[in-house]
């Protein structure tokens, strides 16, 4: 049975099976209901103000517009809606450029089902739910060196590389052609002054540039 003062949710996720699937494990809580799902984040814009939900659950690769560029836009809105990224992406300049943008937590699709209930409720006390992998990259990046040549996308590039990710996986994961990785990879050579991958993971990692 529903509790009287259930928070609503609204869910942008354009994978059908997931969607669903979310919507059928909050409506189980008797502390949440999911007023609406979307598989486009256009759409979930248009009916934010009518849906009013407290907690919006985005994906960040959508038809259309990104769930990170979505994110001011429902804020702007909307200002006291918490707005939750669940993704596949973990790379931490998506991170930190959905916590600027407003996010409230940043969340993998590989969570647990009790997992997400609980960040649900992380947020009702003021946390920000972050996955255990996610909460690990913010706190290293506290200790990263700053003052480093690489560029924010080469150093992005970098870190793939450096957890054994493909050309073809690295340009999937930035919306980016295999060219321009190998770009960035020959630009971080030069910088860094090395000429393999193992060099310039080992240097980067001396210097704490990544």
């Amino acid at each position: 049975m529903k509790n009287a003062m259930a928070k609503k949710l609204i869910i942008v996720e354009d994978d059908v099976i997931i969607r669903e699937a979310f919507v059928t494990l909050i409506n189980q809580s008797s502390d949440y209901i999911v007023v609406n799902a979307y598989s486009n984040a256009e759409d979930a814009i248009k009916k934010i103000k009518e849906d009013a939900p407290q907690i919006c659950l985005m994906d960040i690769e959508l038809p259309g517009m990104s769930g990170i560029d979505a994110i001011p836009k429902i804020k702007a809105i909307l200002p006291d809606t918490h707005v939750v990224v669940v993704t596949v992406y973990e790379n931490d300049d998506l991170v930190f450029k959905a916590l600027c943008e407003g996010a409230s937590g940043y969340l993998t699709k590989n969570t647990p089902s009790a997992k997400l209930i609980e960040s649900l409720k992380e947020l009702d006390s003021g946390g920000a739910p972050m996955s255990t992998n996610i909460a690990r990259m913010v706190v290293s990046s506290f200790h990263k060196n700053r003052q480093t040549p690489l560029t924010a996308r080469e150093l992005e590039v970098l870190e793939l590389l450096s957890s054994g990710k493909s050309y073809s996986t690295i340009a999937t994961q930035l919306f980016i052609d295999k060219e321009t990785v190998k770009s960035h990879i020959k630009n971080i050579y030069l910088k860094l002054e090395v000429h393999s991958k193992a060099e310039a993971i080992e240097k980067a990692r001396k210097s704490k540039y990544i």
